[in-house]
């Protein structure tokens, strides 16, 4: 979707990451929108208000208080003539405050005041990523319909510091807002989707773990697709080696435990798609040290089953409108697949026979199971598979409907 002609109004909060609000300004006119910008106090500590200036080739509009401005409710003004907000960077005190819905500064008014579509792409330290109040702060603005992209991980401004916490690249940034505007108008517009996606890691001690062979591709393909038809995604993905579909929110997890209380807090939602390979067992009482050879054989290793997380959703109180599960079978696919069908409380039931190569290939050989029977699927590309399984969720939970009606 072209940008030409679109208005973006740009927050740049106060961050190091601010520096990139520059390229990202570059990029935004190279495409031919008309971009304002806002910058906050902290912002303007980073970069200054002469050089962003210099590149929207507009004023730069920062004081809530301004006289001039504020004669004609200027923050209104401003947030109803957006075609999109962007946030970039989101810190986690803009995160915090808009979350609460704080407007002690033009930021804070104008995101209470926009109609548009909002576009975050956070920046912090890890500590502060992962920390409680952060990832409460997302569940709030994501259930408010505010989109994201990134974080990344990476090295960070602290020196010795890595982890996941560097906004996302002026590009990449550029690519969700097409991705928003393409999906606007999409059949799933205004719905919630969760899907989960990857393996999950159980530890044994502090270097190994149990995991299975599954590369993620299917779940975040259904996570694009679904994106691409105008439906808010939230991924919840195991460890993978795959980049963050575009446009879509990623709650990153590692054992079946993490991605429960992820999937949890996703909700409420209008559907669900349950790609993920969970692991069925975890290690009881995980070694905090290294396990030694001690020549007297290998360690003794308790296993207690994981929560079954397909069923513990399709049989919840706030369950989604529509649960879709998967069936990865070696044998007897389609009796495995209709019993996991009437045991899990699910609406769909994906199968498919991971006996070759599917898990970690790019293709796969599919079944769709409901209450209606048994429908074959030809081997098609996952991307293909996404498609079709994307097409037919949005065929099923029916036609759009306002945003701000999402899950109430």
């Amino acid at each position: 979707m072209s940008l030409a002609t679109r208005h973006i109004l740009l927050v740049v909060g106060g961050g190091i990451a601010a520096y990139k609000a520059l390229d990202l300004i570059r990029r935004l006119r190279e495409r031919g929108a008309v971009v304002t910008a806002v910058m906050t106090a902290a912002a303007a500590e980073f970069v200054t208000p002469l050089s962003v200036g210099a590149l929207t080739g507009s004023r730069v509009y920062h004081d809530l208080f301004d006289r001039e401005d504020e004669q004609d409710v200027g923050h209104i003004r401003l947030a109803r003539g957006a075609d999109a907000v962007v946030v970039a960077p989101a810190t986690a005190d803009r995160m915090a405050k808009a979350a609460a819905g704080f407007a002690d500064d033009l930021a804070g008014a104008i995101l209470l005041a926009t109609r548009a579509p909002v576009l975050m792409a956070p920046a912090m330290n890890p500590a502060m990523w992962s920390h409680p109040a952060t990832r409460r702060n997302l569940d709030i603005l994501s259930g408010d319909g505010v989109r994201f992209v990134g974080p990344r991980a990476g090295e960070m401004a602290e020196a010795g510091e890595a982890g996941l916490g560097r906004m996302a690249e002026p590009l990449e940034i550029v690519a969700a807002l097409e991705a928003l505007f393409a999906s606007a108008g999409g059949p799933l517009a205004g719905r919630h989707v969760v899907v989960t996606s990857g393996p999950t890691h159980e530890p044994i001690d502090p270097v190994r773990y149990i995991a299975n062979r599954s590369s993620g591709r299917q779940g975040h393909a259904i996570a694009a697709a679904l994106a691409g038809l105008g439906a808010r995604v939230t991924l919840v993905s195991g460890p993978v080696a795959l980049p963050d579909p575009t446009g879509v929110d990623v709650r990153h997890v590692e054992t079946a435990r993490d991605m429960l209380a992820a999937v949890e807090a996703a909700l409420p939602a209008d559907a669900a798609v349950f790609v993920a390979a969970v692991a069925d067992w975890t290690v009881s009482g995980a070694s905090e040290r290294k396990l030694k050879k001690t020549g007297e054989g290998p360690p003794s290793l308790a296993l207690v089953e994981n929560p079954d997380i397909l069923k513990t959703i399709g049989h919840a109180a706030n369950r989604p409108r529509l649960v879709v599960g998967f069936a990865a079978e070696t044998n007897d696919v389609i009796e495995h697949a209709q019993a996991k069908l009437k045991a899990k409380g699910a609406d769909l039931i994906v199968a498919n026979d991971v006996s070759g190569a599917v898990m970690g290939g790019a293709y796969n050989t599919v079944h769709l199971l409901s209450a209606d029977g048994i429908e074959p699927w030809p081997e098609m590309s996952k991307t293909a598979v996404a498609g079709r399984l994307a097409e037919r969720i949005a065929a099923l939970i029916g036609a759009p409907v306002d945003a701000g009606d999402v899950g109430r």
